[in-house]
């Protein structure tokens, strides 16, 4: 199977994450395809890569295209999450961590489980078919108001109500079991004005849809929080978020980490002499240059932040 994504911001990335001494351990922690980490493996013959992804699907690519970088590509089909609340023993601690949220173009072109609303596939949006809930459970199943509040919350849907309202209508008469149907709803449910904008009147619903069948936002949570523990000190980490949702839980992440005092406030003196858990290397997000939204139009809403870990964080019970 051919590589179909571009990996954005490549340039960016590595003047940020490149390695400034022999011997790193990169952790690719959205490998895809293998897009990011390529570009390091061949740039540095003495960096080691650890490629995590939840789709074993998309970690097939990754597995032939950085097969020839042998021994020292590992890959593993975990959540991110998992992966770093259960970082494996046998891994040295990382010096730099790259997380590339969202999904790829390989997911809108070749994974067939309804994440484009250009093309007519079964509803289903599940990066790990292990999940129980898909989108077509959520379509169908869920009471109007729900819905609603799932396209307002996790897809900053204005017209959350009325596409709630004409899903329920729709789904009264036959079951809604393809992202072509949902579409169409959707475009029906919008005022005509709305139809024309910069992005599609379904582009927000399935984001949302996606979002939460897969848990996206409670699994970068956890993620941000278990990778940074493991990472070492002085190491870098890097994110690129594509919505706003990702995009304030990183920021907001990186900013308390960036506080002088970080020790919970239940605790009776300062514990961690008032210095800073990471460093802020990049104070606003990184975004796309002109050319490179010209070549690869999904690099237009992606923004790159960037820390370094100065400090390990400690954690003990101070009772």
């Amino acid at each position: 199977m051919s590589v179909v994504h571009s990996s954005v911001l490549k340039k960016e990335v590595y003047e940020f994450l490149r390695p400034e001494s022999e011997g790193n351990v990169l952790i690719d922690a959205t490998v895809g395809e293998g897009g990011h980490a390529e570009l390091f493996l061949q740039a540095h013959q003495d960096i080691n890569v650890v490629g995590v992804d939840a789709d074993s699907h998309i970690l097939g690519v990754a597995r032939r295209r950085l097969g020839p970088f042998g021994g020292r590509v590992k890959l593993y089909n975990q959540w991110f999450n998992s992966f770093f609340a259960n970082y494996p023993e046998e891994i040295e601690r990382p010096d730099r961590i790259l997380f590339d949220l969202g999904i790829s173009t390989f997911h809108y072109a070749r994974a067939e489980r309804g994440f484009s609303f250009q093309r007519d596939e079964a509803l289903d949006m599940r990066l790990e078919p292990g999940l129980e809930l898909n989108a077509a459970d959520i379509i169908n199943e869920y009471p109007v108001g729900e819905l609603a509040d799932l396209f307002f919350e996790y897809g900053e849907e204005r017209y959350s109500r009325r596409i709630a309202r004409e899903i329920a209508r729709a789904r009264s008469s036959e079951r809604i079991s393809t992202s072509g149907r949902l579409a169409e709803i959707i475009w029906n449910a919008v005022p005509p004005n709305y139809r024309h904008g910069r992005i599609h009147p379904a582009t927000r619903s399935f984001q949302a849809l996606r979002v939460v069948v897969n848990g996206e936002l409670v699994r970068l949570s956890q993620a941000l929080d278990a990778s940074l523990r493991v990472l070492k000190v002085g190491g870098k980490m890097g994110v690129i978020a594509f919505h706003s949702l990702e995009d304030r839980m990183v920021k907001g992440f990186f900013r308390e980490k960036n506080k002088s005092c970080t020790c919970p406030p239940e605790w009776p003196m300062c514990k961690c002499e008032g210095r800073r858990v990471v460093d802020l290397l990049t104070k606003k997000p990184i975004r796309a240059g002109a050319e490179e939204v010209s070549q690869n139009p999904s690099s237009r809403s992606a923004r790159l932040r960037v820390v370094r870990k100065e400090i390990e964080e400690r954690f003990e019970d101070q009772n």
